[in-house]
């Protein structure tokens, strides 16, 4: 009840108004910690009940009697669903804004918690993912304009804060999994419903601060945009930043959805025991989202972007020719460098287009989101065809894309040389 208590008392403190970027450097007003903290921590539960779908594919396979293409399916409808609604979301709510939305969201991902505990058919299975998918399209843009709301000018730093607690949760998820949905079976999943009503009181009294930030910045002058780059310019840097959120989260989505059949398949461990590699590499993409947000905002989120994606690529190239002992450090290694591009490809679209931060964001959380589900489904049918081994021969060239990285242009370069010149 900590957090409760400590999300309503910084209503009192001043922030940036929504969407509005700072030139005045880090630390120009006060980072609302307090907020951050229970967006993340809503974060982690929302991404934890999440993670927990792929992480029980291996029991509804064997129960259901799957194919690999059928788990795309499932992954496709949770993941198509949110990536479909959260642009829209996003524009929405940068027009007419709705501070409880959150809160709402998060009843939707409850009841598809109970859809897929009780589901009895296939389509029904399906049905429930598509739900929890609804609820993320809704939590992931209106959250990301929150904790900018509450960044105090460190933008990098409070969306890595905030993205840590997704990926804390997507990590403990399969844990959960492993050792108590799995040995209890499918009925267990309505147990973790009470994790959703608990961020939907949290994020009930963020939906507070959140108003009274929004009349505070009714008062407040516009702030000019960090860059005179040409419309055409911004389109094209956005179709790159695109391409970029492609390569991670289609390579992702070979970690997230059939990393545990690629060790059971290659080296024979258990079920469970292939779980807990998940959750490794999982732990270590968290590390890597807390780390590449407050970098960014030093050296700027261009070279963070640059280093993250490209820099992985020797690490990818090996993973599919080593033993179990390498497979396990080349995974912490890609996490850790893989992870921390997301915050600043948000940061830098953001930045890229100031006053829509809601849009930017449901932009980029929906690719991710359907990126990840178009790539279970496309990589569930390649494994089918040519075996799941195969399947990361591919995926191992993605991170070649980075190359892109190039052509992004140092739109923080000129802002922070503008403002030292001033």
């Amino acid at each position: 009840m900590g957090v409760l208590q400590n999300v309503t008392s910084e209503a009192a403190k001043p922030t940036k108004a929504p969407g509005l970027p700072t030139d005045s450097g880090p630390g120009a007003e006060q980072t609302a910690f307090m907020i951050l903290s229970a967006l993340a921590f809503c974060h982690f539960l929302n991404d934890m009940m999440q993670s927990m779908l792929p992480a029980i594919y291996p029991m509804l396979k064997e129960n259901y009697a799957l194919s690999f293409a059928q788990i795309g399916v499932i992954t496709l409808a949770f993941q198509g669903t949110a990536s479909m609604l959260q642009p829209i979301v996003g524009i929405v709510t940068d027009k007419r804004s709705w501070p409880y939305a959150l809160s709402v969201g998060m009843g939707f991902t409850l009841v598809g918690l109970f859809v897929l505990a009780n589901a009895s058919h296939y389509p029904v299975l399906i049905l429930g993912a598509a739900m929890v998918g609804m609820g993320s399209s809704i939590f992931h843009p209106d959250s990301s304009r929150v904790a900018r709301m509450a960044s105090g000018g460190r933008h990098g730093l409070a969306q890595s804060y905030f993205q840590v607690g997704g990926y804390v949760g997507t990590a403990i998820g399969p844990l959960l999994a492993a050792f108590i949905i799995v040995p209890r079976g499918q009925g267990s999943i309505s147990w973790f419903s009470v994790a959703a009503l608990i961020a939907m009181i949290v994020l009930f009294r963020v939906g507070n601060w959140y108003a009274s930030q929004q009349r505070a910045a009714r008062k407040k002058p516009a702030a000019a945009s960090g860059h005179s780059l040409p419309r055409g310019r911004v389109r094209l840097t956005l179709l790159l930043l695109t391409v970029l959120v492609f390569s991670k989260h289609f390579y992702l989505a070979s970690i997230s959805s059939y990393y545990t059949f690629f060790l059971i398949h290659k080296f024979g461990v258990s079920v469970r025991s292939s779980e807990v590699l998940l959750f490794v590499f999982l732990a270590a993409a968290a590390v890597g989202t807390l780390v590449g947000g407050p970098v960014g905002d030093r050296i700027g989120r261009k070279y963070v972007i640059w280093v993250s994606i490209l820099g992985v690529l020797p690490f990818t190239l090996a993973l599919p020719y080593v033993n179990l002992f390498w497979t396990v450090i080349l995974s912490v290694v890609i996490g850790l460098i893989l992870s921390s591009a997301f915050s600043a490809i948000v940061v830098y679209g953001q930045e890229l287009m100031p006053g829509r931060v809601g849009m930017v964001a449901g932009i980029f959380f929906g690719l991710a989101f359907g990126i990840g589900g178009i790539g279970a489904a496309a990589l569930g049918k390649l494994a089918d065809w040519e075996g799941i081994e195969f399947v990361y021969h591919v995926c191992s060239w993605l991170p070649a894309i980075g190359l892109l990285t190039v052509f992004l242009p140092d739109i923080e370069g000129k802002r922070w040389r503008r403002a030292k010149a001033a």
